[in-house]
């Protein structure tokens, strides 16, 4: 009498372990063993069809070895969809090729990619195709899922690279001689309160700090602006946080600051500052206020400074945009900027292991915006611009001896 249990106890034992050959050649032996009305038993137990173990019943009586890297015979199995349906690469093309996925006739429009959209469309097209098959093919055709990569950099202007070798040079010449060096620029103004913070923290499973739905500013907190000054040669950085308006008089009060607190002390023999700035933004190439407040700046400290712009639309190329404020906006990841206080506090604790050092502070007075600067103004400013695109490259000399 045939043992029902024991064959499917055996059965439920060696299965994850057999493949498709083994499993029809193991349930074959048990039919034999079972004598007459085997197969029948077998495939009750197993769910492997009649013919199947049938197969497995003649390899085992002409006892011919299949290849041991083979499980099925050369030929064997279900075709690949593609060697079926001969339209369908064409069509997947058809439909996430930039060519005509824009297109408002084409059966799938760009903004709708995912796998089950595909699906769909090429569904409609009369193709019998699954999303986790579109997704084998896209793969197979070199597609992969990326996000948007910042690298257009807008107009590129002819003098760019020769702009970029110009400020090296410059920047060169300043730290060879032991004057300072430095790159400025305003970090993206931030909404002040519980607001989310891109980014992730270690926090107790299941504890996510809870922050606003909407980001709406709150007018008690405001905004924050904070204005970077990056020390090129002593690898340090200054940012005052301002709580007004980004304007040229709070560029050239951050930079004061700086002086003030930390570059005296590091350059006390100094007689010339070099500064690095982008073409726009507060400490533009075209803003009036920010050469009469350089000049105010000069007079005061004793120093000619020098400015050199980078060329148009190369603003991420300036150094205090990957040497300080990529580090200041990894070491406030996931933390709600809630007050002013904290901001100052997670920017002085930025360091690298490269030796960076951070000092911040909040500048609490008032920039207002509109101020004209009249043509007598501007022309009192004791300015001499450089050879090489004086619009970019001039020189701010104290107007009188420090």
């Amino acid at each position: 009498m045939v043992d029902d249990a024991a064959i499917r106890l055996r059965y439920q034992a060696l299965d994850p372990l057999l493949d498709e050959r083994s499993r029809r050649r193991y349930a074959a032996a048990e039919a034999r063993s079972a004598g007459r009305g085997g197969v029948t038993i077998v495939s009750q137990i197993t769910g492997l069809a009649r013919s199947t173990i049938g197969r497995g019943l003649a390899e085992l009586r002409s006892g011919a070895a299949a290849e041991p890297d083979r499980v099925r015979r050369p030929g064997g199995g279900r075709k690949r969809l593609v060697a079926q349906d001969a339209t369908l690469i064409e069509d997947l093309r058809a439909l996430v090729e930039p060519e005509t996925r824009g297109d408002p006739q084409a059966p799938l429009l760009w903004t709708a990619k995912s796998l089950r959209k595909l699906a769909a469309g090429l569904q409609g097209l009369g193709h019998r195709i699954g999303h986790n098959v579109v997704g084998d093919l896209l793969r197979g055709l070199g597609y992969s899922l990326q996000a948007n990569r910042k690298t257009r950099e807008g107009s590129n202007h002819p003098d760019r690279d020769a702009q970029f070798g110009y400020i090296n040079r410059q920047v060169t010449a300043a730290l060879a001689a032991g004057e300072p060096a430095i790159s400025v620029d305003t970090k993206k103004k931030e909404l002040v309160g519980d607001f989310k913070n891109a980014g992730r923290e270690y926090r107790p499973k299941g504890q996510p700090e809870a922050v606003r739905v909407h980001d709406f500013l709150i007018p008690e907190l405001g905004r924050a602006a904070p204005y970077g000054v990056y020390d090129i040669g002593e690898n340090a950085g200054w940012v005052s946080l301002g709580i007004d308006h980004d304007t040229a008089s709070f560029a050239v009060n951050a930079i004061r600051r700086w002086w003030q607190t930390m570059g005296q002390q590091r350059y006390p023999q100094a007689r010339h500052l070099t500064i690095t700035a982008d073409g726009g933004g507060s400490n533009g190439t075209r803003v009036r206020l920010w050469k009469l407040e350089l000049q105010k700046l000069a007079d005061e400290l004793g120093l000619a400074i020098t400015v050199c712009h980078l060329p148009p639309g190369t603003s991420k190329w300036n150094k205090i945009e990957h040497r300080l404020f990529s580090f200041i906006t990894q070491n406030w990841r996931g933390k709600p900027l809630v007050s002013h206080q904290v901001i100052v506090q997670l920017i002085a604790a930025t360091t690298t292991k490269t030796g960076l050092k951070v000092r911040c502070e909040l500048d609490p007075n008032t920039y207002p915006t509109g101020i004209k600067v009249a043509d007598s103004e501007l022309a009192s400013v004791n300015l001499q611009r450089h050879d090489f695109h004086g619009d970019w490259n001039y020189t701010i000399s104290p107007r009188r001896p420090p």
